[in-house]
C-alpha cells in the first residue's frame, strides 16, 4: 500500500515535533513547516494526502491556508489544530471543507484514531469513484447510454466489429439513436481517425442526389460552375453514413450497388475512376423487407448492405434506461441553458417511466430540455414535463375473479392519485416496483 503523506503546519516547534514523532511511529511519511506561507511553498513542489493545520499562527492564519488549499488542492484533506477557546473557529473551518479538528493538548491515541478514520474515508471515496467510473463504462459506449440487456448487446456487437470493414445496416424507429450508433461504429473502428460523413438520403432532392454523392466535373450540367467533390470522395479513409437509405431512388440504388461491388465510382461528367475508400454504414426506419416485396428497394442492394445488421430497440422496450438517459439530458441541458436545476423528482420520474415514448430517445431529450427551461426551482416536477395523461373512462370488470377486482381497485387508486405512483403504492400498501409490475400485468394505461 502506498505510504500516506502528512504535512504538519504549526508555529510551535514542540507541537510539530510531538505530532511528527507519533505519526512516524505509526508508519506515515511526515513533513513539518512553521508557517502558512511555508506550507503554500512546499505544496507547490510536494504532494500530500493530509494536512494538520493550526488555526492560530503568526502571519498567514490557518483559515487563510485552508481557503487556498480548498481551492487549489481539493484532493488534500485538512484536520485543524486548535486550543479549546478556538473551537467555534474549528467548527467554522469544517464548514469550509476541513475534515475534522483536534484539541490541544493532544491525546496520541485519539489522534491515531482520527487519522485512521480519515484514511478509511479517503479509501471509500476512491472506491466509490472507481465503482462510478466502472458503472459509467458499462452503461456508456461512445455517445450511447444504456444499462438494458438490449443496449449492452449492441455495445458488445460494435466492439466485436471494430476491426472489420464490412457494411453495416442499422434499423429502428425514428429517434431511437441510429445516428449515434453509426458514430459509435466509426469511433471504435480502424477508420476512427478518418472523416465521418453523414448523408440524410430523405432530405436531399432526388434530382441532385447523384451530384451530392458522387460529385461533378465543371460543365457536367447547367449549374456545374466548378468541379466539386461529392460525399463519397469526402468520406475517403473514413465512414460514409447513409441515413434513411430506404428513401433513395431505384436508379441511385443501382449506382450505390455498383460502388459497393467495384469499389470505384466516377464524378458526374467525369472519366477518371475514384477509389471508394470508405466503410458504409446505412440506417433506415422503413420495413426494408416489405419494400423489397413492393419492389421499391432492390434485394441485391439490401443483401450487400446487410452484411452486419442490428436493430436499435425503441425506448418503450428498454425503460430501465430512462433514468440514466434523463439524468444525462438533465446534466447536458442545465449546462447549455445555464439553469440551476439539479434533480428530477420521484413523481416526475414516475411520469417518465409510464410514458410510452413514441418519439423514443429524441422525444425524451426534448422533454427534459423543455422541463429544464420552464422549471422554476432546482427540482423538475411532473408539472414541468410536456406529458399529458388523459384519464380513461372508468370501466367495470367483466367478471368477478380476484384479478378483476384487483385490476379495478388499482385503476381506481391510480385515477384518484392522478397516476402518482408513490402515492398509489402507499395507499395500496405495496412498493413502487410491485405497482409497476401490476400496471404492466393488467395493461393499465393513463
Amino acid at each position: 500500500m502506498e505510504q500516506v503523506r502528512i504535512l504538519i503546519v504549526d508555529d510551535e516547534l514542540v507541537i510539530r515535533e510531538s505530532l511528527a514523532g507519533w505519526l512516524k511511529r505509526d508508519g506515515y511519511h511526515v513533513s513539518t513547516v512553521p508557517s502558512g506561507e511555508d506550507a503554500l511553498e512546499i505544496l507547490k513542489i510536494n504532494s500530500f494526502d493530509i494536512l494538520l493545520l493550526d488555526i492560530q499562527m503568526d502571519g498567514m492564519t490557518g483559515m487563510e491556508v485552508l481557503a487556498h488549499v480548498s481551492e487549489e488542492y481539493a484532493d488534500i484533506d485538512v484536520i485543524m489544530i486548535t486550543a479549546f477557546g478556538s473551537v467555534p473557529s474549528a467548527v467554522q473551518a469544517m464548514k469550509s471543507h476541513a475534515f475534522d479538528y483536534i484539541l490541544k493538548p493532544f491525546d496520541p491515541d485519539e489522534l491515531g484514531v482520527l487519522i485512521k478514520r480519515l484514511i478509511e474515508h479517503r479509501a471509500r471515496i476512491k472506491e466509490n469513484m472507481f465503482l462510478k467510473e466502472e458503472y459509467e463504462e458499462r452503461t456508456r459506449f461512445e455517445s450511447m447510454i444504456g444499462q438494458s440487456e438490449a443496449m449492452q448487446k449492441i455495445f458488445r456487437l460494435i466492439e466485436d466489429i471494430n476491426d472489420a470493414e464490412s457494411p453495416v445496416l442499422i434499423t429502428g424507429e425514428t429517434g431511437s439513436g441510429k445516428g449515434l450508433a453509426a458514430k459509435a461504429i466509426h469511433s471504435s473502428s480502424l477508420a476512427k481517425d478518418g472523416p465521418f460523413v453523414a448523408v440524410n438520403c430523405g432530405a436531399i432532392p432526388k434530382n441532385i442526389m447523384e451530384s451530392e454523392l458522387f460529385g461533378h466535373r465543371k460543365g457536367a450540367f447547367t449549374d456545374a460552375k466548378e468541379t466539386r467533390k461529392g460525399r463519397l470522395e469526402l468520406a475517403a479513409g473514413g465512414t460514409l453514413f447513409l441515413d434513411e437509405i430506404g428513401e433513395i431512388s431505384m436508379r441511385m440504388q443501382i449506382d450505390l450497388l455498383q460502388v459497393l461491388e467495384d469499389k470505384i465510382f466516377y464524378k458526374v461528367g467525369g472519366t477518371q475512376p475514384i477509389s471508394a475508400d470508405f466503410r458504409v454504414v446505412a440506417a433506415t426506419n422503413a420495413d426494408i423487407e416489405q419494400a423489397i416485396k413492393d419492389r421499391s428497394f432492390r434485394e441485391d442492394l439490401f443483401y450487400r448492405l446487410n452484411v452486419i445488421s442490428f436493430t436499435m430497440p425503441p425506448l418503450r422496450e428498454r425503460k430501465e434506461d430512462i433514468p440514466l438517459l434523463a439524468e444525462h439530458f438533465l446534466s447536458r441541458f442545465t449546462q447549455e441553458v445555464n439553469r440551476g436545476v439539479e434533480r428530477i423528482s420521484r413523481d416526475a420520474m414516475d411520469e417518465l417511466m409510464l410514458h410510452e415514448w413514441p418519439g423514443n430517445v429524441r422525444e425524451l431529450s426534448n422533454a427534459i430540455e423543455r422541463a429544464v427551461v420552464v422549471c422554476k426551482t432546482r427540482t423538475i416536477t411532473a408539472n414541468d414535463l410536456p406529458i399529458g395523461h388523459d384519464l380513461i373512462q372508468e370501466t367495470k370488470p367483466q367478471g368477478f375473479s380476484l384479478d378483476d377486482i384487483e385490476k379495478e381497485h388499482i385503476f381506481k387508486i391510480l385515477q384518484q392519485t392522478s397516476w402518482n405512483i408513490s402515492k398509489g403504492a402507499a395507499i395500496l400498501g405495496i412498493d413502487r416496483s410491485t405497482l409497476y409490475n401490476k400496471i404492466k400485468r393488467y395493461d393499465l394505461k393513463p
